[in-house]
């Protein structure tokens, strides 16, 4: 089978089914298709995240992160309000715990100044009316803007407004290659007058097929949450420590999902091939390869402290460890109350192999026949409305 479209989106997550949407409101008559590989939308990360909506103050002024998070959180607060999907508005706070980290809340609070984030320094007492199971240092902060929802629902929604729109969803379509100006697929090939790459955990391999990407490749890393039994930790409020700002990483936290309960978590192990979640599941062995060659090269320079992180979070698939760290920020945890780990996510984190650093921002590159988003991690489904409508105006920028 060959057919014609004029925006081919690859990759049916949060961004990809959001970049179709937005293409055909700024293109009315065009034909906008979808390819995704799987028999249904949002089925890797988009559909596996913590359903954290994010308010943007962990990010530098001069980052996409910043404005889009801050936007994003509005955006998707006021959607799911107006779709009647739920949301959990119980906020979060930041807590410090010792010395060393006092310094990071400052930096936060400066962040969220610039960035025009409602964040807010609470006192002891304050935070103990917020959550009185949080332990801290001396000082925390408050976000009320942080919320929770279901990422599938609203994921399920998006995929709806993109059908109500008139795009047409290609679902079990894998993309194969690109040559003489024609996407290959397992459904047949595809003459696309303009292709947006969304791919994810691909993108960095589907990029080089257009000739971008190339210091740039994908590192997976495995996200796991182990979830307490129902009504042993009653908290009222995502909790999170001070953040490490040198990695993209948030550390293991407390969230509050849609229906209350809670969970600790996630890990960020470096996983052996892109789409390794469970077992030998999705095993290939170039990809082993390839992964597992970059990763000990990293491990043996110690590059962005490479060592250290993979050991650290390899611990945390242990679940006393988990469990201890998630008892630095909350008083009364025991080990038995967690028995149950969730679903794992990957982390599709894209390296700069010239600088050999984790990119902190959205990474974006194109030109007038194709635009590759090689870096969408958290907190990219937060940001997926506005992430959208910016990448849009580039392309139409680029298009003239």
């Amino acid at each position: 089978m060959n057919t014609k479209c004029d925006f081919l989106v690859i990759g049916g997550g949060v961004i990809g089914v959001n970049l179709a949407i937005q293409a055909k409101r700024r293109f009315p008559d065009a034909e906008v298709t979808v390819l995704e590989k799987e028999d249904d939308c949002g089925l890797h990360a988009s559909g596996r995240n913590s359903g954290v909506l994010h308010a943007g103050f962990y990010y530098t002024a001069d980052s996409l992160k910043a404005r889009l998070t801050r936007d994003g959180n509005r955006q998707m607060t006021e959607y799911c309000e107006e779709r009647g999907l739920g949301i959990n508005r119980c906020g979060k706070l930041v807590i410090a715990r010792n010395d060393a980290e006092l310094p990071v809340l400052d930096e936060l609070l400066s962040r969220a100044r610039h960035n025009g984030v409602e964040l807010y320094e609470v006192s002891e007492q304050e935070a103990r009316e917020i959550e009185p199971l949080a332990r801290f240092h001396q000082r925390a902060l408050f976000s009320p803007a942080t919320a929770t929802v279901d990422p599938r629902a609203v994921m399920k929604e998006f995929v709806a407004d993109a059908g109500r729109a008139g795009v047409r969803i290609m679902n079990g379509a894998q993309y194969l290659g690109y040559k003489h100006n024609l996407v290959r697929t397992t459904q047949g090939s595809i003459a696309a007058g303009y292709v947006i790459n969304a791919a994810g955990l691909y993108a960095d391999r589907i990029a080089r097929d257009f000739g971008f990407a190339e210091h740039y490749r994908i590192l997976p890393f495995k996200g796991l949450y182990l979830y307490a039994n129902e009504g042993t930790v009653p908290l009222r409020t995502n909790i999170y420590p001070v953040p490490d700002l040198r990695n993209p990483f948030l550390g293991v936290h407390h969230t509050i999902t849609l229906d209350g309960h809670s969970k600790i978590g996630p890990t960020a192990i470096p996983a052996f091939w892109r789409e390794h979640y469970n077992g030998f599941g999705n095993f290939r062995l170039g990809e082993f390869m390839e992964v597992m060659a970059r990763e000990a090269d990293l491990f043996i320079r110690n590059d962005f402290g490479f060592r250290k992180l993979a050991w650290d979070e390899l611990r945390k698939s242990y679940r006393p460890c988990i469990v201890d760290l998630a008892a630095e920020l909350v008083t009364g945890l025991r080990h038995e109350y967690y028995r149950k780990w969730g679903a794992p996510g990957i982390r599709a984190q894209l390296l700069d192999t010239r600088t050999r650093k984790l990119e902190m921002d959205f990474r974006m590159e194109g030109d007038d026949r194709s635009f590759h988003v090689l870096n969408a991690v958290s907190p990219a489904f937060t940001c997926a409305r506005p992430f959208s409508e910016y990448t849009l105006q580039q392309i139409e920028n680029t298009l003239g």
